[in-house]
């Protein structure tokens, strides 16, 4: 596969035929009815569904294996121990990384970059300092900064994004000035489905010496990704973005940030040893998964990313830029509809408003037909200022996917318009 295919544009080669067919099968969700409707779910930006492999698997752990790790020597804790380290294997695998150390479990996304704010940040960044992050971040890689440049005295800078949705990269390279401690970067836009050259950003930060956060939530569903090849310090994910359950994810760092941090939050399995005078902390990961973790989650994450592996993602990529090429030039016909995000590389994501017609109202009339999108402002307002509207109607789309679920987005939308005159 080509770097340029691996950063989620146009795959340049043929590829086997994607039996989408075949995948749709092992979603159960996906064969359900919405007020009557066969459902068309269109929401995968926020979560995805999930393969009756990962719904077995946390089942099984509840039915079979249910035991706390790291803490017993009796077969459940010995067998539920395995499973919770296979998947971190697993995760390493997936991520590339170096090491399994490297692979620390946290609630998703949005904790993984608090965590690195709070600890990393906290020992980087003093009065003057400044953090760079970009005009279309989520309000999980805005907010953790703010609140650490609060703190610290410390000024966030933002890099502009063109009305195409694309970072301004000559701004960016401007913007990295001896002032700056930490760049956080999304690589995947949540609510424009920009993708961003992030092995360049990183390349550009590492000779000023600064290290770099990507924000992968959107972007690990839809292409692969190498944590070595695009030497980032820090990546981050949510579980249920992958196919996996709620309220797991992946913090990745670099083993030499890792050791070099304090924990995050205190308490069992992350110490080695406790008097009241002095605690001893635990080695990486174990530092900064304090308290019994979210064993099932883990579990579970750990089947989605099997199920994931097993996908042939050459196909997956051609299949989902097909349907995604086809929803952006059918919503192009809609009297009176405009995409809100046009970047020449995009992954997932089309954002659209529909003149004099509130997006929610939009969303209403959708639902009625058994057709989910999202509306509002995705967690990412500022992108809503800078395009001038107060929320969007999103359709994201994941590999199971296909071109007649976009005909019936249409179809609804067409609907929409007659409605609202």
């Amino acid at each position: 596969m080509t770097d340029f295919a691996r950063h989620g544009a146009d795959v340049p080669v043929r590829t086997p035929a994607f039996d989408v067919d075949r995948v749709r099968n092992d979603f159960p969700l996906l064969r359900t009815t919405v007020h009557g409707h066969p459902l068309v779910y269109l929401d995968n930006a926020a979560t995805t569904q999930k393969p009756q492999a990962v719904i077995d698997a946390v089942r099984r752990y509840y039915e079979e294996e249910n035991a706390n790790v790291h803490r017993g020597v009796h077969y459940l804790s010995e067998r539920a121990t395995t499973l919770y380290e296979a998947a971190r294997d697993g995760a390493r695998q997936f991520l590339k990384a170096a090491r399994r150390e490297e692979i620390v479990f946290v609630r998703g996304a949005t904790e993984g970059i608090n965590l690195v704010a709070q600890s990393f940040g906290r020992q980087r960044v003093q009065p003057g300092d400044e953090v760079l992050i970009s005009g279309m971040e989520h309000h999980s890689n805005i907010v953790p900064w703010q609140i650490l440049c609060r703190e610290k005295g410390a000024s966030l800078r933002i890099v502009p994004i063109n009305d195409r949705g694309e970072l301004e990269v000559d701004r960016y390279e401007s913007l990295l000035t001896e002032r700056v401690r930490i760049v956080a970067l999304t690589h995947v836009s949540n609510a424009l489905g920009t993708v961003n050259p992030v092995k360049e950003l990183v390349a550009a930060a590492h000779q000023q010496g600064i290290p770099v956060l990507l924000d992968g939530a959107q972007a690990v569903p839809h292409f692969p990704v190498d944590v070595t090849d695009l030497d980032c310090d820090f990546y981050v994910f949510s579980g249920h973005k992958l196919f996996g359950p709620t309220g797991i994810g992946i913090l990745y760092g670099k083993a030499t940030h890792l050791e070099s941090m304090p924990p995050y939050q205190g308490g069992g399995d992350m110490i080695k040893s406790v008097t009241f005078e002095k605690t001893v902390f635990n080695d990486i990961p174990y530092k900064f998964e304090a308290g019994t973790p979210n064993i099932a989650g883990v579990v579970g994450l750990g089947e989605a990313l099997r199920y994931v592996d097993g996908l042939d993602f050459a196909a997956v990529q051609e299949h989902e830029q097909d349907v995604l090429r086809y929803a952006t030039e059918k919503l192009a016909s809609v009297e009176g509809l405009r995409i809100i995000g046009t970047a020449e590389r995009k992954a997932g994501v089309a954002s659209f408003v529909m003149e004099a017609i509130h997006p929610h109202d939009i969303g209403t009339v959708l639902d009625a037909d058994g057709v989910a999108i999202r509306t509002g402002h995705h967690c990412a307002q500022p992108i809503m200022e800078r395009y001038a509207v107060p929320a969007t109607a999103r359709a994201s789309f994941a590999f199971y996917n296909t071109r007649g679920e976009v005909d019936r987005l249409v179809s609804s939308l067409q609907r929409v318009r007659e409605v609202f005159g």
